[in-house]
């Protein structure tokens, strides 16, 4: 795929200059007969060299936003191209200033520090408030609206808690920002909208001392430094912050999530009344955790356990989650065993409608294992791991699209492993899968290894 440039149309949206051009995604502004319209469109970057996790993220991007009701914390979302085609996400185009802006400026006095603080702390409260978490929170994600609004964007990382969450369930290691990384991301779990309020304690640490709490960690044993490590405390960096402030700041920042604030609207509050906040010892800090507290964090870390995730704010019973294992094209001892013609399909697809006829909210997986992406040889968008991950998804959706079955009932996963069967287990049971159709030469292993119920479908004989 070809870098977009102005002047191109897709789906008769005219392209005018590039806002952004991201690690997954570029921003372009949208042009119309006399000028820039109120409108940007986000483009996924596919092709040689980009990384699957791409497609992944545009399409948690769009399922995100297309559930939010519209308000000034987050664009809105007008129109969107389908992945298998013409990706492509067209949003309200948000007038304002970025936090970046005034990180460029750093330390900010601790008014401007509160002030800005607050106005984020509400729009995280929003979203929370709809089930949402934002888990990519840094200061080039944050705008601020003519009004004074905070709006969140980039949403490709975001959680929604009544929907699938396609990156836990397909990817295994940290995404998101690293400087600001929560230590519960760091261990993969992703349902926490304390979350937020730890990188929200991160921004409000750098604006106040113009430094990073963490620094900038570039490997995963440095990431994992978090899990035991606290930030020297920002009035040992920078007498002028206020020690209320360092109480926010630090509350924000704790390790455990327990001993965070509880939602994003207790931290507006304090941040917009200094003289609430209560302070504890934190407010007092000069230094670091001694070495042997430090010593005591990191021989524990490998046993750290976060709190589990709160509550929904709207409770919905929870749907059975019906894994189907499909295979397409040449198998590398394939999930199908190479058996994946017309008439297996049509018998899964039988299986499945028998069960969706008894339970009318149970969710479908549909799921396929294809190589490592390092495995990958040849020339052409076919032969990349974006080209790939989107013909396995074509796949995938060509085979659920007789079911007829709501949009929000079907899930595609393309996992990467060379071995299928442990794949599949792993997805299992990392998303408590309660149930798994298989076909094909594996489904005897599949079936002896998997934590849920196994239904080993066979064609008929006249098909």
């Amino acid at each position: 795929m070809r870098t977009p440039e102005p002047g191109d149309e897709i789906d008769g949206f005219r392209l005018g200059e590039r806002l952004h051009t991201g690690t997954m995604a570029w921003i372009y502004r949208l042009l119309g007969p006399d000028g820039p319209l109120p409108l940007v469109m986000k483009i996924p970057r596919l092709g040689p060299g980009e990384p699957a996790i791409n497609v992944i993220s545009f399409e948690q991007c769009r399922m995100v936003l297309g559930a939010l009701a519209q308000g000034p914390h987050y664009p809105t979302l007008v129109a969107y191209g389908d992945i298998e085609t013409t990706p492509y996400l067209v949003m309200e185009y948000v007038e304002g200033r970025r936090l970046s802006e005034w990180m460029r400026e750093a330390p900010r006095a601790p008014e401007e520090v509160a002030a800005l603080g607050a106005k984020l702390a509400l729009a995280l409260h929003e979203i929370h408030r709809q089930d949402v978490i934002h888990l990519d929170l840094k200061s080039a994600n944050v705008l601020y609206r003519p009004g004074g609004e905070a709006t969140l964007v980039d949403f490709g990382l975001a959680h929604h808690g009544h929907f699938p969450d396609l990156l836990a369930e397909e990817v295994r290691t940290p995404v998101g920002n690293w400087e600001y990384m929560s230590p519960e991301q760091i261990l993969g779990i992703r349902c926490d909208p304390r979350s937020d309020l730890f990188a929200l304690g991160a921004l409000l640490y750098e604006l106040a001392t113009g430094r990073l709490p963490f620094g900038r960690p570039s490997t995963a044993a440095q990431l994992r430094r978090r899990l035991y490590l606290d930030p020297a405390p920002p009035r040992a960096l920078r007498a002028a912050v206020p020690d209320w402030l360092q109480e926010v700041v630090l509350r924000c920042l704790e390790i455990d999530n327990r001993s965070r604030y509880a939602s994003a609207a207790e931290v507006a509050f304090d941040l917009a009344n200094p003289a609430q906040v209560p302070r504890t010892e934190r407010a007092s800090r000069s230094t670091r955790a001694g070495w042997l507290q430090r010593f005591g964090r990191r021989m524990s870390a490998g046993s750290f356990a976060p709190a589990p995730c709160p509550p929904l704010a709207s409770q919905a019973a929870a749907a059975p989650i019906v894994l189907v294992a499909l295979a397409f094209g040449p198998p590398i001892d394939s999930v199908g065993g190479g058996q994946s013609d017309e008439a297996l399909c049509e018998a899964l697809r039988r299986s499945v409608r028998r069960l969706c006829g008894a339970d009318g909210r149970c969710r479908i997986a549909c799921a396929t294992v294809v190589p490592p992406a390092a495995a990958l040889t040849g020339e052409g968008d076919a032969a990349t791991a974006t080209g790939r991950h989107i013909r396995q998804l074509v796949e995938l959706r060509r085979w659920a699209r007789p079911l007829e079955l709501a949009e929000e009932r079907l899930t595609y996963h393309v996992l990467e492993s060379e071995k299928p069967v442990a794949a599949l287990i792993d997805y299992a049971s990392v998303n408590e899968v309660d149930q798994i159709f298989v076909a094909g030469n594996l489904a005897a292993e599949v079936a002896s290894r998997a934590p849920c119920s196994v239904t080993v479908v066979r064609a008929r004989p006249q098909e």
